[in-house]
């Protein structure tokens, strides 16, 4: 089926919508988890799962999305996305204990992981290589602004008003959205309607669900010795081997794994995993460490991302269109050592840092991704045969999401396990400034580890070609 300039814009534009506001609730809760910690009485490790229990549903979700784009029209799969993410809005905004919140949220992420490789796949499908950079841009700035945004709604909400408003300010949009796709919306998935294997979603879930349960549970006092860690570190990694060896075999594999035979689209997709995970790192310990340190309140704390939030966008659109002009590895290069050195600058971040000086050095750091995101999604697709476009996307939306939930587990980990540490140790006896310190210590610890990973992301872009493996006719 033949699609105009503007019928195409019209199909992108609905999804990225829709991308926009599922992707806006990876963050929202960051700022809001002290209050929720309050009225629950729960701890910050429980709470925490508001955030990772919704990407992680996400990660979940998402690698079943290759066969379901292959099996429903494009319209089904979106209006089914968008009424799970407004069943789970809802009942995380009614609900009177904290299990049902985080049910809505994990129902509210099922959604969002049915919408975000259908944007991915119909981009591929109808804009042309030459022109994908600048789409991919557009589709950058939604996965990296939506989230960075999040956290200055929200507090802006929870200063002057309930929680739970984050929650009711979506359910409009939403239902909006459902009505509008009903009839705007067009199908642009070719239907091939595989077998559905249910061993392969059985083990895509253990393999998930374990490795960031295993993470997210880390932090607690048993930390990495608790046979929960173990437990779901080793059924995680037992639960992937088995899925990619079971995807392998099959006539009609659930996740296609021919893509990673392009080594640039491999690349790619380690580089995308290494950087999201300090993005989504960044937006979780930044805003917890002058909430909970330093004691700002939660509409300022979302104040302090938004320059952020506003040079990221700015920069993914750019850094799209540079792509189409100028290949993807000067912008490569520059954004993560431009990252590197802004996340070397946090490890003097303290007590006496300003607001302003906070507020400039993550501006600096979202420069750095937003040069970074665009071009490597586009290059490593581009990678991607037509008959594999349900899958290239799917797996790369996986990784994207997969390192959001571990991300911020494996640094809130960090950040607990140290300040906890500092706290038994000093001989403070000022109990507001041993949590400072113990804060700040576990602060810098977390941007020491995350130097490691920038560096290894440095050394990695050194090794993709300059030449791409267009494999667009394969």
């Amino acid at each position: 089926m033949e699609h105009t300039k503007k019928s195409t814009f019209m199909i992108i534009a609905i999804l990225i919508v829709g991308n926009f506001l599922a992707l806006i609730n990876e963050t929202v809760m960051n700022v809001a988890l002290p209050k929720i910690i309050e009225d629950f009485g729960v701890s910050a490790n429980t709470a925490q799962w508001l955030s990772t229990g919704y990407m992680l549903m996400i990660g979940i979700a998402v690698p079943v999305t290759a066969f379901l784009m292959q099996r429903f029209t494009t319209r089904q799969l979106f209006l089914s996305a968008m009424s799970l993410f407004t069943l789970g809005t809802f009942l995380a905004s009614v609900a009177p204990a904290f299990p049902l919140v985080l049910a809505g949220r994990i129902i509210q992420g099922s959604g969002t992981g049915l919408i975000l490789p259908l944007v991915m796949n119909v981009i591929l499908t109808l804009v042309p290589p030459h022109k994908r950079g600048t789409m991919t841009g557009m589709l950058t700035l939604v996965i990296l602004f939506a989230p960075a945004i999040g956290p200055v709604i929200s507090g802006y909400i929870v200063e002057h008003y309930s929680w739970r408003i984050v929650f009711f300010m979506m359910l409009p949009v939403s239902l909006f959205m459902i009505f509008y796709a009903a009839f705007r919306l067009k199908n642009v998935t070719e239907l091939t309607r595989p077998k559905i294997d249910i061993t392969s979603i059985l083990l895509s879930t253990i393999g998930f669900g374990g490795i960031v349960f295993g993470f997210s549970n880390a932090g607690e006092e048993a930390g990495w010795s608790s046979p929960k860690v173990i437990i779901g570190l080793a059924a995680g990694m037992i639960g992937l081997i088995l899925f990619v060896s079971r995807q392998l075999k099959l006539k009609e594999p659930m996740l296609d794994m021919r893509p990673f035979r392009s080594k640039v689209f491999s690349t790619a997709v380690i580089l995308v995993w290494l950087v999201m995970m300090l993005q989504f790192s960044m937006m979780l310990i930044l805003p917890l460490y002058f909430q909970m340190a330093l004691e700002l309140s939660p509409l300022y704390t979302g104040l302090l991302m938004l320059p952020g939030g506003l040079v990221l966008a700015l920069t993914s659109l750019v850094a799209g269109r540079l792509f189409d002009k100028l290949g993807f590895r000067p912008l490569l290069l520059t954004g993560l050592i431009i990252v590197t050195v802004v996340l070397w600058l946090f490890t003097h971040i303290s007590s006496e840092t300003s607001m302003a000086a906070a507020m400039m050095l993550y501006a600096g750091f979202t420069l750095g991704v937003g040069f970074t995101m665009a071009p490597v999604m586009t290059l490593g697709l581009n990678q991607v045969p037509k008959p594999l476009y349900p899958h290239g996307s799917a797996i790369m939306n996986t990784v994207n999401q997969v390192s959001g939930a571990i991300g911020p587990a494996l640094y809130t980990t960090i950040l607990t396990t140290v300040s906890n540490r500092f706290i038994h140790q000093s001989a403070l006896t000022n109990e507001k400034d041993l949590q400072m310190q113990g804060m700040t210590a576990g602060v810098h610890t977390v941007y020491y580890v995350a130097i490691g990973f920038a560096i290894a992301a440095l050394a990695l872009s050194f090794l993709i070609k300059d030449k791409h493996e267009d494999t667009q006719n394969a």
